[in-house]
């Protein structure tokens, strides 16, 4: 198969041909790429967010669509020929061994999903079948876009009926997140972000006010929107200790913040804990408490139904060449919405 390897951390990935195992062990599922999203994590792997990477040289990529090719020993849940979304939260089946390949005489490590390959050896609990009709490039984003934004405004934020809600960070993430919100009528719903392209797309998916926080005090827009007495929910997509430390601020005194981008672990942020044993909560997510096994069915009749706007959320798409290029539009913040590798 061709894969991108992570061969250094704040390097290019490197682009070559890599040698499948030869056989499948137990609970393994060998799957063709159709399509990979590309993630602001990916990008925090590359950059070392979370430290030193002991597993180099290494694939990535966490949410996709494919189809099954074969399966090894106790796979029950999907067959040869199943359509698939591949994602990295735990889903029904056994979790198989992760994968080991080769390249260029080294071992290349992988763990129980990567999606920036034509084809992954993937563990069953990784998997959910799809209908046989779905659209493979729509179908990418149930992987962690869509589960990961409506699980945080359920599972972590449980956002009701006219609250307020702060989204920082409109990407593929945020914008499910907004999408979300606007589901379970929370009002207002304010999407801040840098780029007012982005911005401008949060309107289209429910955001009832926007902040570009490079041209205005975000506190200030903020808090005039919502309220002098704050807001009642700060879903942080960034990671940045100073937007953290502004949600914390912000909320009212049993609001909630929702911390969904991953910090850089050498950039601590630092608040006052007295507010948290009076009913404020600071929350990490992992991926929106999503069970893509359940989650998956219900949003894809949703968008079956037209209540989701998920075709939208693609604005880019790039061949598995591209890839480092794709990347770096994304850390530039070009693009919009969710960026598809098509293999």
């Amino acid at each position: 198969m061709r894969a991108a390897i992570l061969v250094e951390q704040r390097q290019p990935l490197v682009i070559g041909e890599v040698e499948l195992p030869s056989t499948l062990d137990v609970g393994q599922v060998l799957v063709r790429i159709h399509y990979s999203g590309v993630c602001g994590s990916q990008l925090g792997e590359i950059d070392g967010a979370k430290g030193e990477d002991r597993f180099l040289p290494h694939l990535l990529g966490h949410e996709g669509s494919g189809t099954v090719v074969e399966v090894g020993p106790g796979v029950g849940h999907v067959t040869p020929g199943d359509k698939v979304v591949l994602h990295w939260r735990r889903g029904l089946g056994i979790e198989a061994r992760p994968p080991v390949y080769t390249w260029n005489g080294r071992h290349v490590n992988a763990g129980w999903v990567t999606t920036f390959n034509t084809y992954a050896v993937v563990s069953e609990n990784r998997l959910t079948v799809i209908p046989p009709d779905s659209d493979m490039a729509v179908a990418v984003l149930f992987g962690c876009a869509v589960t990961t934004g409506f699980g945080v405004v359920v599972n972590d934020a449980r956002l009701s009926i006219g609250e307020s809600v702060v989204i920082f960070g409109t990407g593929g993430v945020g914008l499910n997140v907004v999408q979300g919100a606007a589901l379970v009528s929370a009002f207002p719903i304010i999407a801040v972000d840098r780029f007012d392209a982005k911005l401008e797309m949060a309107k289209g998916f429910g955001a009832t006010h926007t902040v570009n926080s490079t041209t205005r005090d975000a506190r200030e827009a903020i808090l005039e929107a919502a309220g002098r007495s704050g807001v009642d929910v700060f879903i942080d997509n960034t990671g940045a200790p100073e937007v953290i430390e502004l949600g914390y601020e912000i909320t009212k005194p049993q609001g909630r913040v929702i911390l969904v981008g991953v910090p850089n672990h050498d950039h601590p942020a630092s608040i006052p804990t007295l507010p948290l044993h009076f009913g404020k909560v600071l929350k990490g997510s992992h991926g929106g408490e999503a069970v893509p096994h359940q989650d998956i069915p219900r949003y894809q009749e949703l968008f079956r139904a037209g209540r989701l706007r998920l075709r939208e959320l693609i604005t880019d798409y790039a061949s598995l060449d591209e890839i480092n290029a794709a990347l770096e539009r994304l850390r530039r913040g070009d693009v919009r919405g969710r960026c598809l590798i098509e293999m």
